[in-house]
């Protein structure tokens, strides 16, 4: 655990949260719609760190809402704790693409198999591609540059991923 004593994943629930007080359900779409691009958080993962944040007084609890929803807001102490969490260093990035790592097993595969990894994938990253493209458009539309840049990053992986797929090797 880093200084500031949060993971990845409950800082980004401490930065959505800088918007204002969100249930999980809440939280869970906003990631979804800001930084699934290039970050990706579980319902899970949100649900666990929530009573870890409160417990740590980063986060207080609302009034239950409609199905027993609870909302959260941020405290003074978890403003100040993301704050040092921005200021850390970010350390290795970590990459997971279930592509390339079932594409590492390629001569295990049977060139039907290959194809329809790779036309998948395509199809994947070509679809993804081009809804980054529309949320960096809006973004900047909203004067968000900051959220456009990092959006960026998912716009050059996309590139990148279809780039690679081309050269992949087809048995």
């Amino acid at each position: 655990m880093a200084e500031s004593g949060v993971n990845p994943t409950a800082a980004a629930l401490l930065g959505l949260l800088h918007d204002g007080p969100m249930t999980g359900g809440q939280l869970m779409a906003a990631a979804e719609r800001r930084l699934a691009p290039y970050w990706s958080m579980t319902r899970s993962q949100v649900y666990r760190e929530l009573p870890v944040l409160a417990e740590k007084g980063l986060v207080r609890l609302g009034k239950p809402g409609p199905r027993m929803s609870q909302p959260y807001a941020l405290t003074a102490a978890g403003k100040r704790t993301f704050s040092r969490w921005l200021a850390e260093n970010p350390g290795k990035d970590t990459i997971r693409n279930p592509i390339a790592l079932r594409i590492a097993f390629g001569d295990l595969h049977s060139s039907s198999q290959l194809k329809n990894l790779y036309a998948t994938a395509n199809e994947y990253h070509t679809e993804a591609l081009a809804a980054v493209r529309e949320q960096v458009k809006n973004a900047k539309k909203e004067g968000d540059s900051y959220d456009a840049s990092a959006l960026e990053f998912a716009v050059a992986y996309h590139k990148a991923a279809l780039s690679w797929l081309k050269t992949a090797p087809v048995g």
